[in-house]
């Protein structure tokens, strides 16, 4: 039997998805062809480079030993697999690079540039990228555009190659810590709430596990703020006390002991997740608030179980902004898992984030319940490009190369 009403909604987005695949990204075509031409000449001067800053390749061979050794003169506690060697897989990339930029170029050249051929990407002969941007692909319901195809996939240094058009400007605009609001609010655990609504909930946590005084602000006590932040970010993926252990580079009781304050903090939250797992494990399935479900076996993953109404719910969330955004007229040019990318001219993108801004602001507050998230906008305007905190180190190294010939 066909639910009509969640039909037509997910029919709604599929003409939203269409506008904002005919909008496509602003692409810096002279700078991509320049990056085409000389592809393979830029991996092997990164890599002779990196020999030499890092000193963890041999020729084009990524040495384990040397990363160990690099690892431990920086000071940097790595994961590592039951076996005890490092794990080396492109997850825990991905993680150690969130918290130490200077390991994204190591795991760019290792596990994304050898792979990455530019000339597959999407781009149009108007300079702009395009791509289909397959919704509901994922088991989340969240769209999975093509990693090759996609100017957002491949790596975040290349994103700096978006870049408005003279007289127009592109904004980035992300919802704040949106997992941990739609935790809080669909819990219903008001404490959890609070600490969201404090504009810092990872500080909040803090204090409300009375790991810092009341006053403590984020310049005062960041060692204490980025701790709990990091077992605020794990509970979502059911991480346990041995692996925030070594996020964190402290010893496992500290691990243990977040994790407990976490518990003792956010009780309504637990004992919410925990039924959330009990009926998908119950019932063989587990819903979003729009009806999007996963179906469970007796093989399921109790962990992605826990994970899954915020994903999902964060999916839902999407998708009705970019509805709300495009039929208010905002040209949205991609959305972005929890972030939209939209443009407007120069001297209407001010307006155009507001309205974009409150679309995003109702969305949350329909999925949630009344309960608003807050969103962040990054704008830049032409010849300004879209940058990452994340790639900028990779970025700037590879318009060296460029403009050392």
């Amino acid at each position: 039997m066909i639910d009509i009403y969640r039909a037509c909604n997910r029919g709604r987005f599929m003409k939203a998805a269409a506008m904002i695949e005919a909008n496509g990204v602003p692409i810096d075509m002279e700078t991509f062809r320049r990056l085409e031409s000389r592809w393979e000449e830029i991996k092997e001067a990164l890599i002779r480079l990196l020999c030499s800053e890092y000193d963890v390749f041999e020729g084009t061979t990524f040495k384990v030993n040397k990363w160990e050794a690099w690892l431990v003169s920086k000071g940097i506690t790595w994961p590592r697999l039951p076996s005890g060697k490092l794990a080396l897989d492109d997850g825990t990339f991905r993680s150690m690079a969130r918290r130490y930029p200077e390991v994204s170029p190591v795991w760019e050249v290792r596990n994304h540039l050898s792979r990455l051929r530019l000339m597959d990407l999407e781009i149009g002969a108007d300079g702009r990228n395009r791509c289909l941007l397959s919704a509901f692909r994922a088991t989340t319901g969240r769209c999975q555009p093509s990693n090759s195809k996609f100017i957002i996939g491949p790596s975040v240094w290349l994103r700096s190659l978006i870049q408005p058009m003279p007289g127009w400007a592109i904004a980035y605009i992300d919802w704040s810590q949106q997992e941990f609001g739609i935790a809080a609010a669909l819990s219903g655990d008001e404490v959890m709430m609070a600490a969201y609504l404090s504009g810092d909930p990872y500080l909040a946590f803090a204090k409300q596990g009375r790991a810092v005084p009341e006053g403590a602000t984020k310049e005062s006590h960041p060692k204490e703020r980025e701790q709990f932040k990091r077992c605020a970010l794990g509970v979502q993926y059911s991480m346990g006390h041995e692996s925030l252990a070594a996020e964190i580079g402290q010893p496992v009781i500290v691990g243990r002991d977040l994790l407990e304050r976490h518990r003792r903090t956010y009780s309504r939250f637990w004992t919410w997740s925990d039924a959330a797992v009990d009926h998908a494990m119950l019932h063989g399935y587990l819903p979003t608030v729009f009806g999007w479900r996963i179906h469970t076996g007796p093989k399921a993953n109790p962990r992605s179980l826990r994970n899954f109404p915020m994903q999902a719910n964060g999916a839902e969330m999407l998708r009705l902004a970019c509805c709300l955004g495009t039929e208010r007229g905002i040209r949205i040019c991609a959305p972005v898992h929890d972030a939209v990318l939209i443009e407007a001219p120069v001297e209407e993108i001010e307006s155009a984030v507001t309205a974009m801004q409150g679309a995003m602001a109702e969305a949350s507050r329909i999925v949630l319940g009344g309960f608003e998230l807050r969103t962040d906008a990054k704008v830049f305007r032409h010849p300004e490009r879209y940058q990452d905190e994340r790639g900028v180190k990779m970025w700037e190294t590879v318009m060296g190369i460029l403009d050392a010939r």
